[in-house]
């Protein structure tokens, strides 16, 4: 008796098992779709009847007001879908506003690249490998965002200075840098898996026959329900596909020679899982310093317990905004940091003081 009120008793298994077939029967990419309008969008700002104002912040051109989400009522996927069209047109203005507002120059790579191999790009400033003296070079975090951008939800609903990178760009040119400004989630193209490529992953298999067909139709039943909550999640991702990534190279030594400061706003990295030796952890308790999302005023020193960097309060607790709250104690981190070099001085109080706890530690 105690077994089955624990197991919800017969009744229940029956109600569940009902459940579970009805849910087998519903066709759920359907489902989903049903009563949506069309999956097609504008492809210019002026399209989406929307502007950045003098301010740098996206309005209706109408009504003045900011960007709407939630345009289309119990509609999320396709409000996704249509906010997501416009972070590629916001994109593709970010690049030129990279080249005609910061005057930067659109650099293919590999430099070396054949005309069939997958291919990326940066941005550079014309003196960026000439400049004898100081180069600030700058990279986004993951997620959708491409380079000149900190953050997509920023440039939509707040403004250009607090979610791209063309403030930092700006005050370092004026500051004499050279500016490279990189593209780190552009590291591989995406190309759709042919009817075969998708046939010989499900046929390599050693298996008996029979237990593969029950192994299939269970994969096949979890991929079904796994792919219509994906599809919600993400719905850009619609299609099997494969990545092919571009060339890239390793250069450590050379980084830790050549590098005088880093910067991190909010960084996510992990010295245990990314395995990084104990050179390396030195160089970045001596070289780097982490602005994070913190309830305490800028630069204030926040404890860690991994042993890699200095991590000060970016003075906010939204993840997003770290690159712009911290903006002037950047430059003056960067700008200690040269001098110290220069000087051959330690470096600056707050790094030297985290510096001999962590080595305490």
């Amino acid at each position: 008796m105690m077994a089955q009120l624990q197991q919800g008793g017969p009744d229940e298994k029956e109600k569940t098992t009902a459940l579970k077939d009805l849910l087998s029967r519903i066709d759920l990419d359907e489902l989903m779709k049903k009563d949506e309008p069309p999956l097609e969008f504008p492809d210019t700002l002026e399209g989406f009847e929307y502007i950045f104002n003098e301010k740098g912040q996206l309005r209706h051109i109408k009504t003045g007001e900011p960007f709407v989400f939630n345009y289309r009522e119990d509609l999320h996927r396709w409000n996704q879908k249509r906010y997501e069209a416009l972070g590629e047109i916001i994109t593709k203005y970010i690049y030129e506003l990279l080249q005609n507002e910061c005057h930067l120059k659109k650099v293919t790579l590999p430099v070396d690249a054949i005309e069939t191999e997958p291919k990326s790009f940066i941005f550079m400033s014309e003196d960026a490998l000439v400049n004898p003296d100081k180069l600030l070079v700058l990279i986004h975090g993951n997620g959708v965002v491409r380079a000149g951008q900190w953050a997509r939800r920023l440039i939509i609903n707040e403004d250009l200075d607090s979610g791209t990178q063309i403030p930092y760009i700006k005050r370092a040119i004026e500051e004499g840098y050279g500016v490279i400004v990189l593209n780190p989630n552009e590291n591989y193209i995406e190309v759709e898996k042919t009817k075969a490529q998708i046939q010989l992953s499900s046929d390599i298999s050693d298996e008996p026959a029979e237990k593969r067909e029950r192994k299939d139709k269970i994969q096949k039943e979890t991929k079904k329900r796994r792919d219509f909550y994906e599809k919600y999640r993400n719905p850009q991702k619609e299609k099997e596909t494969i990545q092919i990534y571009i060339r890239m190279i390793q250069r450590e030594a050379e980084v830790k020679n050549r590098v005088t400061a880093v910067a991190l706003t909010d960084s996510v990295h992990n010295v245990w899982h990314q395995e990084v030796g104990k050179t390396i952890r030195e160089w970045m308790r001596e070289n780097c310093c982490n602005w994070v999302s913190s309830s305490e005023p800028l630069d204030t020193s926040v404890e860690s317990m991994l042993p890699d960097c200095p991590r000060v309060s970016a003075g906010t607790e939204r993840h997003e905004l770290t690159s712009w709250k911290s903006f002037p104690s950047v430059f003056k981190f960067f700008s200690e940091a040269v001098k110290a070099k220069n000087s051959l001085v330690k470096p600056t109080p707050t790094r030297r003081s985290n510096r001999i706890k962590y080595e305490e530690f």
